[in-house]
């Protein structure tokens, strides 16, 4: 688990394009995005339980409700819903709400419309402040083994 600082510091030393915005309250819906960032940009990071453990997946707030059977087979999960947010603090360190895009442990599928961003927003581990990065670092940085088309 990497506090603010460490974060910060771990993508300044691998040359990210990135920033970290500051909020009064936590964010838990896209209407109390709304203040701090566009939206359109947002890419939650939800911990998932497959038959083969915890997966973060990355996606476009833009996607609207997952389909959870649809990804199973996609991905060949015999397996697939939201993990137990004990589990996810266990592996994590980090709460549900507060997963950082950058920094889980986990392996990621990564939603691909996010490429054509110049910048998403996303969880930094603390529910005070939003990362703000290009998505390209987050791929880089991540531990993805497969891409949402």
């Amino acid at each position: 688990m990497l506090t603010l600082e460490e974060l910060e510091h771990y993508l300044l030393q691998n040359d990210s394009t990135f920033e970290i915005i500051a909020h009064q309250t936590p964010i838990h819906s896209t209407i109390d995005a709304e203040p701090y960032f566009d939206i359109k940009k947002a890419a939650p990071t939800l911990i998932l339980q497959t038959n083969l453990g915890l997966i973060a997946l990355i996606a476009s707030s833009q996607r609207g409700r997952l389909d959870f059977n649809s990804l199973k087979l996609a991905f060949g999960y015999t397996k697939l819903k939201m993990a137990d947010k004990k589990a996810v603090v266990e592996r994590t360190g980090y709460y549900p709400g507060a997963i950082p895009l950058i920094g889980h442990g986990l392996p990621c599928i990564f939603d691909t419309s996010l490429l054509a961003l110049d910048y998403i927003y996303g969880g930094s581990g603390d529910e005070l402040h939003t990362l703000k990065i290009v998505p390209d670092d987050v791929v880089r940085l991540n531990n993805v083994t497969a891409f949402l088309e």
